[in-house]
């Protein structure tokens, strides 16, 4: 899979843009605040419908615009597709597949597929577990495009159910709020076994690509290890060595239904909802400890990594061979991180990569240059490609 050529208009600091690219190692070198990085976010949208960068899609709109379009030809398989976003101020976003519009945007997900590094990775050792939970979901949705669908009716549930624990909890429990709590037990218990399955299933094949990525990057270091972790779910799900069922998800609906009729009392006292897969954790462990608050920074950038790492191996053993994308991320990583990750990046398909400097990248990696610059004043800026760079090789 690599892309042919990326279009923006209005993205960022890109007020307009047309990139051929090749198969192979691109960098896009330039100063910080040049726009290289808005390059990378944009092809991540594509393939995520999300931002590593920011939760909400209005800072991606060029200032002054009320819009903005991100398209890209995909090669996959020798097959070509042709897919466009388009990011709107107030209203849905909207996207085509072959200039055709699509139904809802998650349905150019699958065409694309990305494994992003970025230094923001830090965050899922350091960070909160809604970093973590997300990590989850975009590598289950990669795997899995239709679990999209799953998620967006599952968020959507969540939101009635906790308005309606919300309002039972300030008022008299009629029955007929408890029978409606009843329905949306079910709806919820129903969306959520299905995602529960998808995010257990990962863990069990992830795991060996992680402890493989992680003992090649740092082999002096604990043993790096992944866990599931749910207060909802019985602790034989939870072992990373236990193998998926066929009737897991049954299971799983059956066991979220009796935990939400127990949780219920102090649901309703408390007005939110305490049981389901948004409140679950991905464990990330060295030796018997957990890595968020006892790995030191090494270890820290040595384990986001291989979570990367781990996830582009794991796609590429299902039989994809997604486009890696590596945002500024040698220059944080001392000599042996850096040889980790351009051996990983010599045998990608396609790899494009942002950098201050020519120096940052590995020579071996031999990548073609593109040198982003922009003009204007900080209110206007423009980034555009300038003249081809110096090799870098």
């Amino acid at each position: 899979m690599f892309i042919r050529t990326l279009s923006l208009r209005d993205f960022r600091s890109w007020e307009h843009a047309e990139l051929e690219l090749s198969p192979g190692r691109t960098v896009f070198l330039g100063s910080n605040g040049n726009g290289k990085t808005n390059l990378l976010e944009a092809i991540g949208y594509l393939a995520t419908l999300g931002s590593h960068r920011v939760a909400a899609d209005a800072p991606m709109i060029r200032l002054g615009a009320d819009k903005a379009r991100i398209g890209a030809s995909v090669v996959n398989s020798g097959r070509e597709l042709r897919i466009d976003i388009e990011l709107n101020q107030g209203t849905a976003n909207r996207a085509q597949i072959n200039r055709s519009p699509a139904r809802r945007p998650r349905e150019i997900l699958g065409i694309l597929q990305t494994v992003l590094f970025a230094p923001e990775d830090l965050a899922l050792v350091r960070g909160d577990p809604g970093e973590r939970r997300r990590f989850m979901d975009e590598l289950c949705t990669a795997r899995l495009p239709r679990l999209a669908a799953v998620r967006s009716d599952y968020d959507r549930v969540l939101r009635q159910r906790s308005a309606l624990l919300k309002t039972a909890g300030r008022q008299a429990r009629s029955r007929a709020d408890l029978g409606t709590l009843d329905v949306w037990d079910g709806h919820l218990a129903t969306h959520a076994s299905v995602l529960l399955t998808y995010r257990l299933r990962l863990v069990h094949d992830l795991y060996p690509y992680l402890a493989q990525a992680y003992s090649s990057i740092a082999p002096e270091s604990r043993p790096a290890t992944i866990a599931y972790r749910s207060a909802t779910l019985p602790p034989e799900f939870l072992d990373p060595a236990r193998e998926p069922q066929p009737d897991d998800t049954e299971a799983l609906e059956a066991i979220m239904l009796r935990e939400l009729a127990a949780a219920r009392p102090k649901e309703l006292e408390r007005g939110v909802c305490l049981v389901g897969p948004h409140r679950d954790e991905l464990d990330l462990n060295l030796g018997a400890a957990p890595a968020k608050g006892f790995a030191s920074h090494g270890e820290s950038w040595s384990f986001a990594l291989a979570l990367r790492l781990g996830a582009f191996d794991l796609l590429r053993a299902t039989g994809s061979e997604p486009v890696l994308l590596l945002d500024d991320v040698f220059a944080e990583l001392d000599r042996r991180r850096r040889t980790a990750l351009a051996a990983v990046a010599a045998g990608a398909e396609q790899v494009l990569i942002t950098a201050a400097v020519p120096e940052d990248v590995p020579a071996e990696l031999a990548a073609v240059p593109l040198r982003v610059e922009t003009s204007g004043g900080p209110d206007g800026r423009t980034s555009r490609i300038a003249e081809p760079a110096t090799p870098s090789s």
